[in-house]
């Protein structure tokens, strides 16, 4: 028996549905590995002296960290898990600071779906909104994504 696929295909994403992720909270460490991953050592991110001067009066996530941990939380649910073909687009909105400590989940709402003139696959545009443990938008973004019909 070959692989299952456990992602949703074009046909299955129906405008206007809304999904929610699991949630995880944001650590120091966190922070840590994607400086030292991305060199991005920003003292707003990595320097709680510089960052205490700061509107924030502390050190805050990466904007692009939280980005990727977005991205995570929502292929963790197995949505896009085989049915994605490519990922074409994202655009970021930065809303809010995402602190140490803070928890994020995703709220997903699918936007337009649109036909190809290739056959086997379509076009799903989503919003993506991050959220923190009090209700509050950090992030809003749109991704759009190439993904298998169902007949493919």
């Amino acid at each position: 028996m070959g692989y299952a696929l456990r992602g949703l295909a074009f046909e299955q994403w129906e405008e206007g549905r809304e999904y929610v992720t699991a949630a995880r909270t944001v650590t120091e460490a966190d922070v840590s590995a994607f400086a030292g991953l991305s060199g991005d050592f920003n003292p707003l991110h990595t320097d709680e002296t510089f960052a205490r001067e700061t509107p924030f009066k502390t050190r805050i996530a990466h904007g692009m960290l939280t980005a990727a941990m977005a991205t995570g939380l929502v292929n963790g649910q197995g949505w896009f898990e085989g049915t994605t073909i490519a990922l074409m687009e994202q655009v970021f909105r930065y809303r809010a600071p995402v602190m140490f400590g803070d928890t994020i989940h995703c709220v997903v709402t699918v936007g337009e779906r649109k036909e190809t003139s290739k056959p086997g696959r379509g076009v799903v545009a989503y919003d993506v909104n991050v959220v923190n443990q009090d209700g509050k938008t950090v992030i809003e973004s749109r991704w759009t994504c190439m993904m298998r019909k169902g007949s493919a």
